[in-house]
């Protein structure tokens, strides 16, 4: 048998990029023979096995043929005459069909190392458009790669296009979405996913919420940019900016969906755009199953954003309330979250990018003072039962009003 360093590992190390993961194919051998060897067969639909001791992937050489439709649709066919060049043509990018032997030689017969070169994000053959996984895929590697000034190729574009015309972005799996938008949002521009599968029509079929909002006006006074959709990526960009946490960066891109469905003779203005946001961000997370904690978060932000801004035009007691509402009391490091993806709001417009934003240390010791109420003290005057979770809102209003005062005062 032989077996042959592919996709990524080549790919990145060709790049000087790094990277943490290698995968391995094996020509010309059988499933047998490689648990003979102590390889572990892990694969369900081909034959995919972990190295003994490693633990790394190693798959058999494989041809696939379309079946069906969705990423899921395919027959795969593996034996030992299956040759490397058969195996990367089912490849979906150039750059990743390319092969390294045991001495260092790379085998790139479909033009890997001259895009690599170019800087183009290219298709194989014709057989990419057979799965709709690899528009999330190819968006995702313009993203990872937008800083080295990769784009992708303009016949990959149009056959991106063409796939979602014939609808088979439609079968895509949601939960297979939300993976691919998770990894693209570790990347330092994760706008460049959201671009891309806007550029070529699937946004619109797979986050329809998100991608209404371009055309979207504002009223120019706060939003020199006017679209909503370009204040949408902006704000993305304050997020990365702001923090590596995917949580804040997920707020930050769906925070203002309401916006999407504001009636038309409202605008440019948005009342209640956060009231109605919050369903449709629901609605996006149950279609995709995304995390709990990235779901509460991107509820809170839509419907408090507006709050975290005026903070310090608000009533102590309002204060208070948003402050139970995020549960800051217990998990004080949400607060923390939640004004990261407020901040990048704030910043997401032309002209604003380095404002300074007040509201992040009022919180912070608006939340601080009011934490200080001890209810032992309470008790110790003889309070209890309801009185006491009255008195201690209360005093929490109280110390809330004290730094606020002060705050007020210092501006």
């Amino acid at each position: 048998m032989d077996i042959y360093l592919v996709g990524g590992a080549v790919r990145d190390r060709l790049l000087g990029f790094p990277f943490h993961e290698r995968d391995w194919v094996v020509v010309g051998a059988t499933p047998e023979q490689m648990r003979a060897q102590g390889f572990e067969p892990v694969g369900k639909d081909f034959p995919v096995f972990l190295h003994p001791s490693t633990k790394e992937e190693y798959a058999l050489a494989r041809t696939e043929r379309k079946s069906g439709h969705g990423y899921t649709g395919f027959t795969f066919h593996t034996d030992p005459s299956v040759t490397l060049e058969q195996d990367l043509i089912r490849r979906d990018l150039t750059i990743n069909a390319m092969a390294q032997n045991d001495d260092g030689t790379v085998i790139d017969p479909y033009g890997g190392q001259r895009d690599l070169d170019a800087k183009k994000l290219r298709h194989v053959s014709p057989a990419f458009a057979e799965d709709p996984v690899r528009i999330l895929r190819i968006a995702r590697f313009a993203a990872r790669y937008f800083p080295l000034g990769f784009t992708v190729a303009d016949e990959t574009r149009e056959l991106m296009r063409t796939m979602v015309a014939a609808g088979e972005v439609d079968h895509l799996v949601p939960e297979r979405v939300w993976k691919e938008l998770q990894r693209a949002l570790t990347e330092t521009h994760p706008e460049v996913f959201v671009e891309v599968l806007r550029e070529c029509g699937a946004l619109a079929r797979i986050m329809p919420e998100l991608d209404r909002l371009w055309g979207v006006p504002q009223r120019p006074e706060y939003h020199p940019e006017v679209d909503t959709g370009v204040h949408t990526i902006m704000t993305l960009q304050q997020a990365v900016r702001a923090t590596e946490d995917t949580r804040v960066r997920f707020a930050a891109l769906v925070h203002d969906l309401g916006k999407g469905v504001t009636p038309k003779d409202e605008l440019p203005r948005h009342i209640m755009h956060e009231v109605r946001g919050v369903p449709l961000v629901k609605a996006v997370c149950d279609r995709m199953g995304v995390p709990k904690e990235h779901r509460e978060l991107a509820i809170l932000v839509t419907e408090q954003h507006l709050n975290c801004h005026r903070s310090l035009e608000l009533k102590a007691a309002t204060v208070l309330k948003m402050l139970q509402k995020l549960d800051a009391f217990r998990r004080p490091e949400r607060l923390a979250l939640f004004v990261q993806a407020c901040m990048a709001d704030a910043r997401g417009r032309t002209g604003f990018e380095d404002v300074e934003y007040p509201p992040a240390d009022y919180l912070a010791q608006a939340l601080a003072a009011a934490t200080a109420v001890q209810s032992k003290d309470l008790i110790a005057q003889g309070v209890s039962g309801k009185a006491l979770g009255d008195a201690i809102n209360r005093a929490r209003v109280n110390a809330i009003e004290v730094v606020k005062r002060r705050w007020l005062s210092e501006l």
